[in-house]
């Protein structure tokens, strides 16, 4: 296949993985300031998208990472990058469909890994990069913010104790107003450049960049716009998780949980790790739950949500590693994978429409005000 015509179809496919992330992760940043009625949900979806694409534009450190560190690009080719990210879509859109907040982080990682192996060999592979930039930090960051999440909200609750509960929710509710934007904001700084670093690093096995290059401004802008886009959309089925079934938030622990997300993913993003902002917001939002005496934590979710983000990295490695093997035979290979992921993806998306998230179920979200339902139904 034309070189040009398969960097055409890796960008193509780079932006709708990027499009996946933004409805995927939308949760992460609005779940909980839409449970305690902070914002509503079509004001908070669309701030969250305007704050996800000014992010895009405030630092590529984390794109320079992945464009150049994770993988040897001089053993693989834009169809090994085209095939990885079939993997990390397919997962996506399983784990929507099931409402889990697993990571597309790591399922893009996963993918672009289990393609690369299969192309490239074991040592087209940089394990140290991978145990240092991937692994670690999957491990260490929801720890580290629900323990700072839980501190957090501890003396939250202990400083306004003795003030009047109604005062003390109003004052929170508007401060989540911008530690929401703060967080919205960091998610398009560190989850927008995995989608420049993919597409930079295709441009430089292809021969149009020179490695170690930064990526273009079309690029930059075409990742924010797609994650933007992706996030306006909203992602109901996330949503509902993290802000319902994980505890039962107050606007003291969505404040705390938000404010830990935005400043452990924007430190992330100044180091040049590529974060998955999935973990590090639901591990603050458990931290938030403990925080608060008597507090209700729903730690069977934890459990599944624990599963499916070890699953996630092996499953989408396992999806692109058989889609490289394919895609690797010719230009027939290439369009087999193309259509079975379209067909694939078409299928889950059909299944979902059949339990859509209409006016009546999506007030399974905690309705704070009156409005909400009415909001919802708009």
């Amino acid at each position: 296949m034309d070189v040009t015509l398969m960097v055409v179809v890796v960008v193509v496919t780079a932006l709708i993985f990027d499009f996946t992330n933004g409805f995927h992760d939308t949760a992460n940043a609005m779940a909980t300031s839409i449970a305690t009625g902070a914002f509503r949900p079509k004001t908070a979806v669309a701030i969250a998208a305007c704050l996800n694409l000014t992010g895009a534009f405030l630092s590529v450190e984390v794109a320079k990472t992945i464009s150049g560190g994770l993988v040897d690009e001089t053993l693989i080719n834009p169809v090994v990058v085209f095939a990885g990210l079939v993997g990390a879509i397919l997962w996506n859109l399983v784990t929507w469909f099931l409402g889990l907040p697993s990571s597309s982080s790591h399922a893009l990682f996963g993918g672009l890994i289990g393609a690369t192996w299969v192309a490239g060999g074991i040592g087209a592979i940089n394990f140290n990069a991978v145990l240092n930039k991937i692994v670690l930090p999957a491990v260490l960051a929801p720890v580290v913010a629900a323990l700072i999440a839980v501190t957090a909200t501890y003396l939250a609750f202990r400083v306004s104790a003795r003030a009047e509960p109604g005062r003390v929710s109003r004052g929170f509710q508007l401060g989540q107003r911008v530690s929401a934007s703060m967080l919205a904001l960091a998610h398009g700084t560190n989850d927008a450049q995995k989608t420049m670093g993919v597409i930079t690093l295709t441009l430089i096995t292809a021969g149009m960049l020179a490695p170690g290059s930064a990526p273009p401004f079309w690029v930059v802008l075409s990742a924010g716009m797609a994650i933007g886009l992706g996030t306006y959309m909203g992602g109901w089925r996330i949503i509902r998780t993290l802000g319902r079934r994980v505890s039962d938030i107050h606007p003291t622990q969505g404040f705390s949980a938000e404010t830990t997300s935005a400043a452990v993913i924007l430190s992330s993003t100044h180091l040049g790790l590529p974060l998955s902002t999935t973990q590090v917001c639901t591990g603050s939002i458990f931290g938030a739950g403990a925080g608060r005496r008597m507090a209700a934590v729903h730690w069977g979710v934890a459990g599944r949500i624990v599963l499916a983000w070890s699953f996630t990295l092996p499953s989408a490695a396992v999806v692109g590693a058989a889609a490289s093997w394919l895609a690797e035979t010719g230009a027939v290979g290439v369009a087999v994978v193309a259509v079975t992921g379209a067909a694939l993806a078409s299928g889950i998306y059909v299944v979902s429409r059949r339990n859509a998230v209409t006016a009546a179920n999506v007030n399974d979200i905690p309705q704070p005000s009156a409005d909400l339902a009415a909001d919802l139904a708009a």
